[in-house]
């Protein structure tokens, strides 16, 4: 797969060269780095310190070497190398080790992995149609990222690409359609990766080889941005995905989906601006079928509503907004969970997302961030304290749109089964911007659990600080 994979690159570029006449001199080359250093400190985060004491502080060391060439103004190539090395401090240690006083096992070097890789074409043949064939992210890109934002969950924001050809078809200024294919592996089928040689030892891995995702993941998406007018903006898109189960893969402590599933989304985002006021609101109705007759149906979406006062000292801004999530309903026979498709990522918080991993194990694992079965009212401000410092507080109030009804297995002793109340957060993030090259920022949430996790629930504590160059 890897070389066939290489062959159809290289007959891209010398296909693209013949197309172009291309000449030396246009040829333009870019090169740059990037290293990103985290602390990171949870204090009861997994389980509010009910089924096992889980505090983890530890360093993330994430390094990129990226380069481009640029052939003409419309054809190029980039290329990103990455590793995400961990160091791990305190009490919990990531490898599975008989000797408890080593300190060898501490140090996760990572993978040597290729982020990205891709070719660009633009104007194809005169028309307003541009190509991007290859490795390539999409973050930003698609909204709130909603629903699109992260091709590979499993690995946490050391990476966020798709494996994926990108058409953008530009009927006008105010008018575009995307076009995307693309197929996500629930480990790096298509691209060489240099694994470590112990990476056995760590759940994380499966036959030395780092767990991307659940499962394979094969996707369509055709994604519409239309600028009505200088207020208003809409998105409508149409998202069909493919999940397979987990097959022969599969481990009871780790779970995943048995059946496979098809699943169809129709939604739009919105946004409309006036004066100092923003609207944002997005709504999303999904159908499909699993392999064993199964139905899924759910809906989700949110509505935010805030006012910048730029003219004001500190810059003030406020936004308030509700977010919903179906829930599966443990009555039924269908499936009415919302799946967050290709968007398993931080969104309003992170701390939630680690103890929302023992609800949904049986269709994402133990992989964080599958947004589902949620109310979430939030209140957010944010403040310029400086021409290159913010303050952004929230307030976060989380209700279940369903009940558990989880009696056996490891986690039964977290739920209630009766109550809907899932708790309150607070989140705290200061940025600074040191330089061009360096930047940084004090992330700090609390969770203090509702009626719906234990009584013997704790309050959960999330903190992190980083680094950033960029060379």
């Amino acid at each position: 797969m890897v070389k066939k994979c290489l062959s159809l690159l290289c007959m891209l570029l010398f296909a693209a060269a013949l197309y172009a006449d291309i000449a030396l001199a246009e040829i333009k080359a870019d090169y740059g780095a990037s290293f990103r250093l985290r602390q990171e400190y949870w204090e009861n985060v997994m389980n509010f310190d009910v089924l096992a004491k889980t505090d983890r502080d530890f360093f993330r060391l994430r390094s990129s070497l990226w380069g481009k060439v640029d052939f003409t103004k419309d054809l190029g190539i980039y290329a990103k190398i990455t590793n995400e090395a961990r160091y791990y401090l305190g009490s919990y240690k990531p490898f599975i080790t008989t000797d408890a006083t080593s300190d060898s096992d501490r140090f996760d070097e990572d993978e040597l992995i290729i982020d990205n890789l891709h070719f660009t074409a633009k104007n194809i043949l005169g028309l307003p149609v541009d190509l991007r064939i290859g490795r390539q992210d999409f973050l930003g890109m698609y909204g709130e990222g909603f629903l699109i934002l992260d091709g590979t969950p499993g690995d946490g924001s050391r990476t966020a690409y798709f494996d994926a050809i990108k058409a953008t078809w530009r009927i006008n200024d105010n008018h575009s359609v995307d076009v995307i294919y693309l197929n996500d592996r629930q480990r790096d089928e298509f691209l060489p990766t240099l694994n470590p040689a112990r990476s056995d030892s760590l759940p994380s891995y499966i036959d030395n080889e780092r767990l991307l995702n659940v499962s394979d993941e094969r996707g369509f998406i055709i994604y519409g941005r239309n600028r009505l007018n200088k207020n208003l903006l809409l998105e409508p898109y149409y998202i069909y995905k493919e999940e397979d189960s987990v097959g022969s893969d599969f481990n009871p402590n780790f779970g995943g989906p048995q059946s496979a599933l098809d699943l169809n989304t129709v939604g739009a985002r919105i946004v409309f601006t006036a004066s100092n006021w923003t609207v944002r609101a997005e709504f999303a109705q999904e159908f499909g079928e699993y392999d064993n007759d199964r139905d899924r149906k759910a809906e989700g979406g949110y509505l935010f509503v805030g006012q910048k006062f730029s003219e004001i000292n500190l810059k003030p801004e406020w936004e308030l907004g509700y977010v919903y999530l179906s829930g599966d309903d443990p009555n039924t026979d269908d499936h009415e969970g919302f799946d967050p498709l290709f968007s398993r990522s931080p969104s309003w918080n992170e701390i939630f997302t680690y103890p929302l991993s023992y609800e949904t194990k049986a269709d994402s694992g133990p992989i964080p961030c599958y947004w589902t079965n949620l109310h979430l009212i939030k209140l957010g401000v944010k403040l310029a304290l400086a021409p290159a410092t913010n303050l952004a507080l929230s307030y976060q109030y989380l209700r279940a749109d369903e009940e558990t009804k989880i009696t056996t297995g490891s986690a039964k002793d977290l739920f209630t089964n009766d109550s809907k109340d899932r708790g309150h957060i607070g989140t705290l993030m200061l940025t600074h911007v040191f330089t061009k090259q360096i930047d940084g920022f004090l992330q700090a949430e609390y969770f203090a659990p509702g009626d719906f996790y234990s009584s013997k629930a704790d309050d959960s504590i999330f903190l992190r600080w980083q680094l950033q160059f960029k060379f």
